[in-house]
Formats: C-alpha cells, structure tokens, sequence
C-alpha cells in the first residue's frame, strides 16, 4: 500500500516535470497533466516490478517515473492528434 501512495506523489511531480520537458504545444490542463504523470509513475512501477528491476512492493525511483510520464505524456498527445 505504502508503494502505491508513493508512487502517486511521485507521479504528481513527474508529471509536472514531464510537461516542462516534453517538447510540443499541450493542450492538457494541470490536472491532466497530474494524472498522466500519476499513471506514467504506476506503469513504472509495476512494470519493472514484472520485468524484475524492483522488488514487489518497492516503487520507481523518480528518474524512472518521469521517464514513464514523458512516454504516458508523448501517447497522450499521439491520441489528442487524432482527434
């Protein structure tokens, strides 16, 4: 429980930083861009506990959840092009 509470604060400020370093025109608002970085921290999260590089329970450090909101960030707007 203690890695999914973390990996929201977390994701809450690497989803700021990775608005501030993805490169384009976003139309997302702050809360858009908040949950994208929640959601970009979790992926990091359980994604490298499946792929083996954290242990269960333990969450991304912070490098790997910017990392994983910048590729939730770049999806997002590959989508909202779209439409």
């Amino acid at each position: 429980m203690m890695s999914l509470i973390s990996a929201i604060v977390i994701g809450f400020i690497a989803g700021l930083i990775a608005r501030a370093i993805h490169p384009g025109d976003d139309k997302a608002g702050f809360i858009v861009t908040t949950a994208l970085g929640i959601v970009g921290s979790l992926v990091a999260t359980y994604g490298g506990q499946l792929l083996g590089l954290y242990p269960k329970g333990a969450s991304a450090g912070f490098i790997a959840s910017v990392v994983g909101a910048i590729i939730v960030l770049f999806i997002y707007n590959m989508i909202a092009k779209r439409s």
